[in-house]
């Protein structure tokens, strides 16, 4: 899992969760504690009572003329029961609520007045609280210690808790949602500042921008700072590198133009072999410079080039040059663009994206030569079709490789389509190549939607 969003929103959620099932528990375990306790003061209560109000009579038998109110003693296993023992008599007295049983009171020595606290097998197989205390009574025989016990079911302390779970479910659940719901609240509201830093960037890919602006939080300053530090840099580069190329070009320009001079002195003096050889160096060593300046110019980041181009009056530029050519002149050059359609690509790499594109078209179109614009999926495709003789499939893989020309008689130092493909790669634009089904060749190139705007 790569988002950060996410991963925090899956921590938030567990912990969420972690916690209140734990607190939950806490909860329950403090509801059971306090309804045993307050369990516990009931029964003694009860033997209070009872003990208070149990008599020896004149014949040494016990008696217990006032019985506790509570219903469920009067009940036949009512959940609440009492009994007291006369061990020297063997006499007992029990509550109704017992029926026909008897407590099997543990045979144990505690302390007269102590409270004993136990579990007992009561009726039907129920698991019995018991209190138990020893009390000192008056008899005519002088004084005799009874053992009196109250006792209630535990299943009604369990049922009690399981009660309150129940009832505590539902608001835990709410708890959760609005715990998970206020964390997703502050995890966007603490990224946003991240989205800010993304959207600049953006904006800076757009060529909207050359920094980063705007407010941000202390902890990512260190990272807006050394970014629009890295975006300075790579300005200077790009000066520099654009600067450099310059400097090739005007130093190579006056030997190139040296050279061309030299092979036409050659042919005027007859010597048309090495002319014509000395010629085709120089256009190839042209071709190459050209090509490396492109190169240069591409290789910084084609991403800050921060200028739009027109691609109607690139087109219309481009074919009117090619016009005065001996290849292009002839043609019937069909252009479909409307004008209003710009490009996030610079203009110079534009007029040498499209240039190469429709000078190779001229060399070996027929009659005519198509550019069109076609809008698909939001994106903007321009399509360069020619009726000239198309090409193999291998033919078509080795036209944007350098160097390679399919055709040695036509001119050219095969390095058009390579730029093409620099080009192409560096502002990430579709290039496809292949043969109309009609005859003749189809280069397509595909704008992203960022790319291509209205004015």
């Amino acid at each position: 899992m790569h988002s950060i969003r996410s991963r925090f929103f899956l921590v938030s959620v567990a912990s969420v969760l972690l916690a209140l099932t734990m607190a939950s528990l806490a909860f329950i375990e403090l509801f059971r504690s306090n309804l045993e306790r307050r369990v516990d003061q009931e029964l003694t209560n009860h033997i209070n009572n009872i003990a208070g109000a149990l008599r020896v009579t004149g014949e040494g038998n016990l008696a217990l003329p006032k019985t506790p109110t509570d219903l469920r003693f009067q009940m036949p296993y009512g959940g609440l029961y009492w009994q007291a023992e006369d061990d020297i008599r063997k006499q007992t007295l029990r509550s109704p609520s017992l029926w026909d049983y008897v407590l099997a009171l543990p045979v144990d020595v505690h302390e007269s007045g102590e409270i004993h606290r136990y579990h007992l097998r009561g009726p039907d197989e129920s698991d019995l609280i018991v209190q138990e205390r020893k009390v000192i009574l008056t008899a005519p025989e002088g004084e005799r210690e009874i053992r009196i016990a109250a006792a209630i079911d535990a299943a009604v302390v369990a049922k009690a808790g399981g009660e309150f779970a129940r009832d505590m479910l539902p608001y835990a659940a709410a708890l959760a949602i609005f715990l998970i719901a206020a964390s997703l609240a502050q995890l966007t509201y603490g990224l946003r500042p991240i989205s800010s830093v993304s959207e600049g960037l953006n904006r800076i890919r757009e060529r909207k921008a050359d920094r980063l602006t705007g407010r941000f939080p202390e902890e990512l300053r260190p990272v807006v700072e050394a970014v629009n530090r890295l975006l300075d840099s790579q300005s200077d580069i790009l000066t520099r590198a654009r600067a450099a190329a310059g400097d090739l070009a005007h130093g190579l320009k006056t030997p190139l133009t040296i050279l061309a001079n030299d092979a036409e002195t050659l042919r005027e003096k007859g010597e048309t072999e090495l002319a014509h050889e000395l010629a085709h160096i120089a256009t190839v060593m042209q071709a190459h410079v050209d090509r490396e300046l492109t190169r240069s110019r591409l290789a910084v980041n084609a991403e800050l080039h921060r200028s739009v181009s027109d691609l109607r009056n690139t087109v219309q530029t481009i074919v009117r040059t090619l016009k005065r050519t001996p290849l292009g002149e002839h043609l019937d050059w069909r252009i479909s663009i409307p004008p209003d359609v710009v490009l996030d690509v610079d203009p110079h790499d534009l007029h040498e994206l499209i240039g190469n594109i429709l000078e190779n078209a001229s060399k070996w179109s027929r009659n005519w030569v198509s550019i069109r614009h076609v809008e698909t999926g939001g994106k903007l495709m321009l399509i360069v079709e020619d009726d000239g003789p198309g090409a193999d499939a291998e033919g078509i893989s080795l036209m944007t490789e350098r160097g390679i020309r399919l055709d040695t008689q036509k001119p050219g130092t095969g390095l058009g389509l390579a730029i093409v493909r620099d080009i192409a790669t560096a502002y990430e634009i579709d290039l496809r190549i292949e043969n109309r089904e009609e005859g003749g060749l189809r280069v397509t190139l595909g704008f992203g939607p960022a790319r291509c705007a209205a004015k």
